[in-house]
């Protein structure tokens, strides 16, 4: 049989129910934009209902209701679109990380442009072909001279700033690393404290919304597998464990190598740096170099005319050419070592026996150059009439020799240099081409790099936003619905009001008016 009180009691719940669904209603709209809330929604249960006291069937209707309760207070997330997002989001933070260095290296390189690589080339070859005019012309000489400094300060500030975008890269790594060892942190405490709230029968929601954006943007970084378990969070790199539970395993950078160099690590932006570093940046240090490797020393075909006088003692294709036969007497096309060994062909208006290495590395040597210590013969620099022009000498009554200082034939050969094919291969043959052209591949080859790592990062991107729409649509909030939930909560708590104040009004005539005929 029910209560007196029974309908007050009923009232009571209809109002602590619809006030929890308020309060969670203004939780929502409150964290509209916050980043990573999920919605949350009140689910309500009737309460459990009367029975009938009693043998047999009462008389009093049984299974009376006693009102509504709100049996949890939950977020609205889907796995499969976290685990979708995840998946994409690390290709995203691989090619997002690519293309921002490609884009970096298009900058460096600075081509097609007025001011670049290729302009300084080419003033330094034009320098050549107006001395191949006027030999004997001391500003001809210093022309070719301050072009060939120029030309090589390009190659060593380029030099240097690839070395320093590939340092850059090696600290963001670091820095990333860092970055992973806290979010992986964070996650193993929430894991405890998630544990912690809901032993004792509550919803962590807002503890797993933080626990759930940390490994969004740990997805960003690494390549992860997230595994819901009774003790939290499970995370993996590949083979390797970051988060177990309450546990996880710090990474350094010999474990981060390590998994790179396994197929652990395959994706996200700390993959994207490390292979940007070493593929790409790495990649054109060595391009560049060999590029100024091979215009220094590359081996290269060419025709020496007819009636030059080689330095004593000079040796091409295997013969050392002394004495008498010093002296060609026809056209003779010969292998020489780069515009070093060109430039030791011929004669200088200093009286030298034979011309200097034009290029040396900053230590003075000549085998070791590249991009970054390439200079300028410090002799040369110091006096410009050792640049060599001639390949004639005279021998003079004394039996000693005189350069003709007028005669153009190595000048001539140097200013044809633009065309000549040189070997990139180091003898093999198999890559010979102009300067300009091997550093127009190489250019080209960035362009399509760089548009290959953009079309890829586009359409990563687009593939990223999509499911980031998806899983809003289901987990974000919406001020229009959160406005009509609110509106129909508010009349439901008035309404439950209502009845109570009606249940108040029967229970006084029921105390105080009852009994009362008569008077």
């Amino acid at each position: 049989m029910a209560s007196t009180f029974h309908g007050l009691e009923t009232a009571r719940r209809s109002l602590f129910t619809t006030q929890s669904a308020l309060n969670t209603t203004g939780h929502n709209i409150s964290n509209a934009n916050t980043k990573g809330y999920s919605r949350q929604v009140v689910n309500m249960t009737a309460s459990r209902p009367i029975d009938a006291v009693g043998f047999s069937k009462s008389t009093a209707a049984g299974q009376l209701g006693t009102g509504v309760e709100a049996s949890s207070i939950t977020r609205i997330r889907e796995k499969f679109l976290d685990n979708q997002f995840r998946n994409e989001n690390k290709s995203n933070g691989n090619f997002t990380v690519q293309l921002d260095t490609l884009s970096k290296l298009e900058g460096i390189v600075n081509e097609p442009s007025d001011t670049g690589i290729r302009t300084v080339i080419s003033n330094f070859w034009n320098s050549w072909s107006d001395l191949s005019k006027n030999p004997e012309n001391a500003d001809g000489r210093k022309v070719v001279m301050e072009q060939t400094m120029a030309m090589v300060d390009a190659f060593n500030y380029t030099a240097k700033q690839l070395g320093d975008l590939k340092a850059d890269l090696t600290e963001n790594v670091e820095i990333n690393l860092d970055t992973v060892n806290s979010i992986t942190t964070s996650i193993a405490q929430l894991n405890g404290e998630i544990r912690r709230v809901e032993g004792l029968g509550d919803n962590a929601n807002d503890l797993r919304d933080q626990r759930d954006l940390l490994t969004d943007q740990l997805s960003g970084l690494v390549n992860i597998r997230v595994e819901d378990q009774a003790n939290g969070y499970r995370i993996t790199m590949g083979g390797t464990e970051l988060v177990q539970g309450t546990a996880t395993a710090e990474l350094d950078m010999e474990t981060l190598n390590t998994a790179f160099a396994s197929g652990d690590l395959n994706s996200g932006a700390i993959y994207g740096t490390i292979y940007s570093r070493d593929h790409f940046v790495e990649g054109y240090i060595g391009e560049l170099d060999k590029l100024v490797q091979t215009m220094a020393n590359g081996e290269f075909d060419i025709t020496l005319p007819k009636g030059s006088v080689l330095p004593e003692g000079t040796v091409l294709n295997n013969v050392t050419y002394t004495g008498t036969n010093r002296t060609l007497t026809e056209d003779t096309t010969v292998t020489v070592k780069g515009l070093n060994g060109l430039h030791q062909l011929g004669y200088s208006l200093a009286g030298e026996d034979a011309g200097l290495p034009f290029f040396t590395d900053s230590a003075g040597g000549t085998t070791g150059i590249n991009a970054g210590n390439i200079t300028l013969n410090p002799a040369i620099v110091a006096n410009s009439n050792l640049i060599a022009t001639s390949m004639r000498v005279v021998t003079n009554a004394d039996g000693s020799e005189s350069v003709i200082s007028g005669n153009n034939s190595l000048a001539v050969l140097f200013s044809q240099m633009r065309d000549t094919r040189i070997d990139f291969d180091s003898g093999t043959g198999e890559n010979k081409n102009t300067v300009d052209a091997y550093f127009r591949s190489v250019v080209g080859q960035l362009g399509v790099q760089t548009a290959e790592a953009t079309r890829m990062q586009t359409n990563q991107q687009i593939i990223v936003d999509q499911v980031e729409s998806r899983r809003q649509s289901v987990s974000g909030v919406s001020l229009d619905e959160e406005m009509s939930n609110m509106i129909k909560y508010q009349h439901a708590y008035n309404a439950a009001a209502r009845n109570m104040t009606m249940i108040d009004e029967i229970l006084d005539k029921v105390i105080n008016g009852m009994g009362r005929v008569g008077l």
